[in-house]
């Protein structure tokens, strides 16, 4: 196997290594990474991580996953980086190296492709600890463990519901014809329409709304669930995030950035009644009277987080559900406790609201966000699809 070959099976590889770390990474961007790999000095360590991170990574918050991979596959270290250069399995690194490995006896001697048996593993055990987080509930974590959790949580935000929107876009076929393209293209066919242009519906980000409780009876929840909501904020432009136990807090202005440690200190300090009591019917009064009345549930997803109890007045809290129902598109409750053998819906919060509920989902783990993510993709059609395909799975 010459070089060339060694270079493009170990790119390919990792290709798909950053596939499997959620990282869209198609054969078009392997093919541009290794013309960019063409121009640069594959002896310097630097100028190979520039080059792959250029073509391969689209997204900012790719970076990070990127990197780790990089330092997994290419440099076989996990954890540090240390100035090495990559290696592609050329044996571009001019230093000595301590093991070498003698030609067998008799015949011709095959090169042996080092990415078969000794790499994958490397890569795999890089991940192995971060997938044990997914079936560990929120309540037992670690502040490290949860920060290590948040990056997870990017992978989980990186598609969001769409609606189709009334303006149109170019579109290989459909149901709308685009005249004057149309028309364009006739002018070079003599005047015959041949080929005609079609335009289709364009989609749109559907505006999600997140209301999270975080009084005394939430607080094993809460801080798992606040970084859930600022990977979301991050992720995307039509995401707001609201708090609620005593009184409404809006926490989007806060929950911006990159860096999710400093997200969620900012948070605790803007939210007064953090692991205080809980009063769901007049949070939601205070959000349908301000924010309500301002269009930012019209047409929304809004996911309420909480488990239900209700220290206030049941009737207000089922009226402030019907409102808001009429309102958005459709409600998505997540209830922690849903994930604990046996739970029903016994309290006095919870049977009052669930009737004006679409999907009700359990959220005590990092699978449980998943099912989030994947209730907030169908949520993004018609609401009487939504409703009529969960209404089973919540009963």
């Amino acid at each position: 196997m010459n070089a060339g070959d060694a270079v493009v099976r170990k790119l390919v590889t990792f290709g798909r290594i950053l596939r499997e770390a959620g990282i869209e990474v198609g054969p078009g961007r392997i093919q541009d990474a290794l013309r960019a790999l063409d121009e640069v000095d594959l002896r310097h360590r630097d100028e190979v991580y520039a080059a792959l991170a250029c073509t391969l990574v689209a997204r900012r918050d790719d970076l990070e996953i990127f990197d780790r991979a990089f330092r997994a596959w290419f440099e076989r270290d996990a954890t540090r980086l240390g100035g090495k250069r990559p290696d592609l399995g050329i044996g571009i690194d001019e230093r000595p190296q301590p093991q070498t490995q003698t030609p067998r006896p008799g015949g011709d001697q095959e090169d042996e492709d080092p990415d078969e048996d000794q790499e994958e593993p490397d890569v795999l055990a890089a991940y192995s600890a971060d997938e044990r987080l997914r079936e560990r509930d929120f309540s037992t974590l670690t502040r490290s463990e949860l920060l290590r959790l948040r990056k997870l949580m990017d992978r989980l935000v990186r598609v969001l519901p769409t609606r189709p929107s009334r303006r149109l876009e170019p579109a290989s076929s459909g149901v709308y014809i685009a005249p004057r393209e149309t028309l364009r293209r006739a002018m070079r066919r003599e005047g015959e329409a041949v080929e005609r242009a079609f335009r289709q519906r364009k989609r749109v980000e559907r505006r999600i709304v997140f209301l999270c409780d975080v009084s005394g009876s939430m607080e094993p929840y809460s801080r798992a669930l606040v970084l859930f909501l600022q990977a979301a904020v991050s992720a995307g432009r039509k995401v707001e995030a609201f708090t609620f136990g005593t009184r409404l807090t809006r926490l989007t202005p806060y929950l911006g950035g990159y860096d999710p440690e400093a997200s969620l200190l900012r948070a605790s300090r803007a939210v007064p009644d953090w692991a205080g009591g809980t009063r769901i019917g007049d949070a939601l009064k205070a959000f349908n009277d301000l924010y309500g009345r301002r269009g930012l549930t019209r047409g929304s997803i809004v996911v309420v987080v909480s488990d239900g109890w209700e220290r206030g007045d049941v009737s207000t809290l089922a009226s402030e559900m019907a409102r808001l129902r009429r309102r958005s598109h459709s409600i998505i409750w997540v209830n922690p406790l849903k994930g604990t053998e046996g739970y029903e819906p016994l309290a006095a919060g919870m049977a009052a609201a669930l009737p004006f509920v679409d999907v009700f989902l359990p959220g005590h783990n990092l699978i449980a966000l998943e099912a989030l993510a994947g209730a907030l993709q169908k949520a993004g059609g018609r609401r009487s699809d939504v409703r009529s395909a969960t209404l089973t799975r919540a009963a």
